[in-house]
């Protein structure tokens, strides 16, 4: 497994992250099998492990937790904060009066004394980011966060965190988390040259869309009891991505790959991208991509992925996972 250096930290990490995300109550419930798919990953190579604490509510840091003992000083560690951990409206966000809690609740479930990536899971409209960039340096100066970054911001969002950061006196954040695959390329237009520009990492996640590229039958996956929405045919976004799906598919059987292994390939090949983030449920989808993990993609095979979605395109605006309040909220757009 390659390593790279996450943005200008001096922390190395490997080409591909562990994500966490399926590992318990919201994909693989045996806690012992969790456990070995960690233990695989690290085996193989990888040393970045990326979790959340709002995956099945804590429960995914806690598997994390519970596989690192003993590992714990080989691991680079990344957790986020930001999303709805509790009934109480104060239970989420990026303010100091809940970071401060969350970083602790996070460590706790982790076993750790400290998280060497706590990153913010979305922007948070109701704080502003001179708050949260204030708590999250007394964070660091303590000791128990080592850097700081951010997840799904637009580009217009991190200038702002870092001329902010640069203004106030803050840490920055030193990487951002986006959405990034064959079929969901908008990042390409202007998060991904922001973060190069500010010599940010970049850990992308979904490099499968969430599973459109993983090779398997699309309707098979919407009976499997995954989201209806993301695999509704009837959608014009969704029929955009399976024509292209189709032909995606057709560049990978003629290069001898499975799919899977293209998509992933693909995203390791921008040069902004520090890691891209797995996120396998089972031992055999671990391995199966770890298996494509050595692979380059030729100029060729690139050219023809352009060609079928171009550069900069999101086939289904859905795929960026971020709605801006001014659009999501009608209320701001009316007088």
């Amino acid at each position: 497994m390659q390593r790279r250096i996450l943005g200008g930290t001096g922390i190395s990490v490997s080409e591909y992250a562990l994500g966490a995300m399926m590992l318990g109550g919201w994909g693989n419930t045996d806690h012992d099998d969790c456990v070995r798919i960690v233990h695989r990953a690290l085996d193989a190579g990888i040393n970045l492990v990326d979790t959340a604490d709002v995956y099945a509510d804590g429960e995914s840091e806690e598997i994390v937790g519970k596989a690192l003992k003993g590992r714990r000083e080989d691991v680079v560690l990344a957790t986020k904060a930001v999303s709805t951990m509790g009934p109480d409206a104060n239970h989420r966000g990026s303010s100091r009066r809940w970071l401060v809690r969350a970083v602790e609740d996070s460590l706790r479930r982790l076993g750790t004394d400290h998280i060497d990536l706590y990153q913010m899971h979305r922007p948070d409209p109701a704080t502003d980011i001179d708050e949260t960039l204030s708590a999250l340096s007394d964070l660091v100066r303590s000791g128990k966060v080592r850097a700081i970054g951010s997840s799904t911001f637009p580009a217009e969002q991190i200038v702002e965190a870092q001329w902010t950061a640069e203004r106030r006196g803050h840490l920055r954040f030193r990487t951002e988390q986006p959405p990034y695959s064959m079929l969901a390329r908008g990042v390409e237009n202007a998060v991904l040259p922001t973060a190069q520009r500010y010599g940010m990492g970049v850990l992308t996640w979904g490099p499968l869309s969430a599973g459109w590229l993983s090779g398997r039958d699309l309707s098979a996956s919407s009976r499997a009891g995954m989201e209806s929405r993301k695999f509704d045919l009837s959608l014009p976004g969704n029929a955009r991505k399976a024509e292209a799906v189709r032909a995606l598919s057709q560049v990978a059987a003629e290069a001898g790959l499975p799919l899977p292994h293209l998509a992933t390939a693909f995203v390791r090949s921008h040069p902004a991208v520090t890691s891209v983030i797995i996120g396998p449920r089972t031992l055999d989808q671990l391995d199966s991509m770890l298996a494509g993990s050595q692979l380059t993609l030729g100029a060729d095979i690139l050219d023809r992925i352009d060609a079928i979605v171009p550069p900069g395109t999101d086939l289904n605006r859905e795929d960026s996972y971020y709605t801006p309040p001014a659009i999501a909220d009608a209320s701001l757009r009316r007088r």
